[in-house]
């Protein structure tokens, strides 16, 4: 089981007076990079809001946004009522003509303190609601991550099976290739047209083609498309631990590369670089 990084939840909870709405988006990251928006209102329980959302989501970067409309009568936000008389006043001395009170007020109401905020303690029931909203919330990105992730499930068992196809191809023209190495050692050597002394040229040969054989490559290649699977169908989702892997497979193959000296081969191997490619692109969305 495997979740992407990518996700996306929301959640609304319609209070007495007001509506609040709690959205969560969430991207790849290294790391867990919070990101929170919330009213001060409710400041003082900022932390205990990030550590639930840290706790569900553990890596990515994270956009919590906490907003509030206003539903009723009740309002923090009121006139200040002798701030904008006096406004007002000096307006109508320093305005050219004779602007009416209606013209007035709307230059006042946008001159500084002419409206004042009042604030008000959080009650522990409106919290209540906001913290049951964000597990709904939560559990809807979740939810949102693991499909994401089953398609990325998919796409890796797809790389992973050409992959092994490929090597499977690499695995038999391994046995022409080193057949044809040795013939083309042999004509190089003829072509010379000097007396050699044979034992010494069969060493040499045996010599070159052992450092050449890719027999624990293919071996350990194997073994971590192998494991690349395992980890697919492990109960936790580790996108580290499959990067590590992919890093290995990227080892091993680019070893076949360099010993291949072998040109049918060494196209397999672009092939394989390409799958290779695809698979660490999507493991990066992986959590």
């Amino acid at each position: 089981m495997i979740k992407s990084m990518t996700g996306f939840g929301k959640s609304v909870v319609q209070l007495p007076g007001k509506k609040i709405t709690i959205e969560i988006k969430s991207l790849n990251s290294k790391n867990l990079d919070l990101n929170a928006r919330i009213p001060s209102t409710y400041r003082e329980k900022e932390l205990a809001l990030r550590n639930m959302v840290a706790k569900a989501l553990e890596r990515g970067k994270i956009d919590v946004g906490l907003y509030i409309e206003s539903t009723g009568e009740n309002t923090n936000t009121a006139i200040n009522e002798s701030v904008v008389n006096t406004y007002m006043k000096q307006l109508s001395n320093a305005v050219a003509g004779e602007p009416s009170e209606i013209e007035l007020l709307k230059m006042a109401v946008r001159l500084p303190d002419a409206l004042k905020t009042e604030r008000k303690e959080l009650d522990e029931n409106e919290y209540k609601a906001i913290v049951t909203n964000l597990e709904g919330a939560l559990k809807e990105i979740n939810a949102y991550r693991l499909d994401e992730g089953n398609s990325l499930k998919t796409e890796f068992e797809l790389r992973i099976k050409n992959l092994q196809r490929l090597l499977d191809e690499v695995i038999t023209l391994d046995k022409d290739r080193l057949a044809d190495v040795k013939v083309r050692l042999e004509k190089a050597v003829a072509d010379l047209k000097v007396n050699l002394d044979e034992n010494r040229f069969e060493q040499e040969l045996i010599y070159y083609l052992e450092k050449y054989d890719i027999t624990e490559e293919k071996v350990r290649l194997k073994n971590h498309l192998d494991y690349f699977t395992e980890a697919l169908d492990s109960d936790n989702s580790n996108g580290k631990k499959l990067g590590f892997i992919g890093q290995e497979i990227g080892r091993e193959i680019n070893t076949i590369g360099s010993k291949s000296n072998y040109a049918p081969m060494q196209q397999l191997v672009v092939q394989m670089k390409d799958e290779l490619e695809k698979i660490k692109e999507q493991v990066l969305n992986v959590l």
